[in-house]
């Protein structure tokens, strides 16, 4: 049975759901773009019998704080938050983080910045910070898939995503839907999250607070690397889990992944897409449950 609750993390004040008994191993999951803690449900409710599952709604959406400042969403402080948020479940042991897209990009980070709280990392599709940065100087074609971040980031874009009932931010998801891995009941629970006051502003502050930035059509990428491979290495135990059928996040991300990660396991998906979770559920919840159990 999922439970809900609220928990400080650092001057926010976060949603979470949870399942399972509070002194099993703990998995905190963390959802991505345009999501919120809805992202995990079927998991949390299967791995309920054996982990302490937590799932936050992030910075920015559904039911937690939703500060407006852009400052606010740069990778730092919701590193901070993570950890101070986590520390309320944790009982001063490590516990595995399982992310996806956005909150996979957090999770490579704050795996970089504290290996020593984490058991192991588990990521579904959501790039490493050295392999983004590869990928959109070196191959046109994530460049060119990488456009849409553009469009997110601009003045005026929550007007422009909100209309029409949010049909433009529901686009992203409605190839998933119309395969009938989306109810219209999951719609509805996606558009009340999208209408939170000023959740569509923290949600895309996200966006505009990334420091990695696709180079437009024409345009040069940037001559130096923003990030070194000293600082990007993650030494803790780290799973992908990948549908190679992303059309944001094309398969040379996942491409030489051991150049920063040593210890590392892949698995790549055919017929899967970005959106892994809702397509491949079963496949999601027992490809976690035996690398939590290993």
């Amino acid at each position: 049975m999922i439970r809900h609750g609220y928990a400080a993390a650092n001057e926010l004040k976060l949603h979470y759901a949870a399942s399972g008994p509070e002194d099993a191993p703990l998995v905190l999951f963390l959802h991505g773009y345009p999501e919120f803690w809805y992202t995990w449900a079927r998991q949390l409710e299967a791995l309920g019998d054996t982990f302490h599952g937590v799932a936050p709604d992030l910075p920015g959406y559904n039911l937690s704080s939703r500060p407006p400042e852009v400052a606010r969403y740069r990778t730092k402080r919701l590193i901070a938050d993570v950890a101070d948020f986590a520390s309320h479940f944790a009982r001063k042991r490590k516990f595995t983080l399982v992310a996806h897209d956005w909150g996979g990009a957090l999770a490579w980070a704050f795996a970089i910045r504290h290996p020593e709280l984490l058991e192991r990392l588990i990521i579904l599709n959501a790039v490493h910070p050295g392999a983004f940065q590869r990928e959109i100087a070196r191959n046109p074609a994530q460049a060119a898939a990488s456009q849409y971040i553009h469009d997110i980031r601009a003045e005026g874009a929550e007007a422009r995503f909100a209309a029409n009932d949010y049909a433009l931010l529901w686009r992203s998801l409605e190839k998933t839907a119309q395969s009938g891995h989306l109810t219209a009941q999951d719609r509805a629970a996606f558009i009340a999250a999208w209408s939170q006051p000023g959740a569509l502003t923290g949600m895309f502050n996200w966006y505009r607070a990334m420091r990695l930035d696709p180079p437009k059509p024409g345009a040069e990428a940037p001559a130096t690397e923003l990030y070194d491979d000293a600082a990007l290495t993650v030494r803790v135990p780290t799973r992908v889990l990948w549908g190679l059928q992303d059309e944001a996040l094309l398969p040379g991300c996942v491409e030489g992944l051991e150049r920063w990660v040593p210890d590392l396991e892949v698995s790549r998906i055919p017929d899967a897409g970005h959106w892994i979770v809702y397509e491949k559920p079963a496949l999601v919840t027992q490809s976690l449950r035996q690398w939590l159990g290993s």
